[in-house]
């Protein structure tokens, strides 16, 4: 006779209603690196739109009014660093956080910070950690006004005392770019530059 094994139900749930956390923009080429990044913040209530490169973020993204995007560097046709700095230069996307997630060099790191993006996340990365950024990143845009523009901001894109656009917060892009966790939020740069 064989062994019987008794399997107990894995619970599985999540703690808020689906999209009550906001609305992720993921691009990224890759799709298991699309469906990885989808499924974690899925499962703590973030609504996720995917695209495949910059140009069909770009294409999307008024449509879809993410609260938070997040961008891979090496993609095809247009590549996360030149679309986070066309998402700037738009007024209705200008203060949109971004996170870049990717394996990057310094070089792009520097060049990622002097377009404006928020935050760093190095490939691989920890689920937990990704849920952490975007969280606090959704959460900062909340309470600045800064969101996809579903209700915090303004007619012109403005989020008013934003950490993003601090001009000390750019100061010293090789500042906290990378710790331990690998990666960098540039409102926490800020905030260490403050206490200084």
């Amino acid at each position: 006779m064989g062994k019987t094994r008794t399997r107990w139900p894995v619970r599985t749930y999540s703690r808020v209603v689906p999209g009550a956390s906001g609305r992720v923009l993921v691009v990224d080429d890759n799709k298991v690196i699309r469906q990885l990044i989808r499924v974690n913040l899925e499962l703590e209530g973030f609504e996720v739109v995917t695209a495949a490169d910059g140009a069909e973020c770009l294409d999307v993204v008024h449509q879809v009014r993410p609260d938070v995007i997040t961008l891979d560097v090496v993609m095809p046709r247009l590549d996360g660093l030149r679309t986070a700095a066309r998402l700037r230069a738009d007024a209705r996307t200008s203060e949109l956080p971004i996170v870049i997630v990717s394996a990057c060099t310094q070089y792009e790191v520097e060049s990622g910070l002097d377009v404006g993006v928020d935050a760093f996340l190095a490939k691989p990365f920890e689920p937990g950690e990704l849920v952490r950024v975007v969280e606090r990143l959704s959460e900062r845009g909340r309470t600045t006004g800064g969101g996809g523009g579903r209700g915090g901001r303004d007619a012109g894109g403005s989020s008013g005392g934003d950490a993003a656009a601090d001009p000390q917060a750019e100061a010293d892009p090789a500042d906290g770019v990378t710790d331990r966790t690998g990666h960098t939020d540039r409102a926490e740069r800020s905030a260490r530059t403050a206490d200084a």
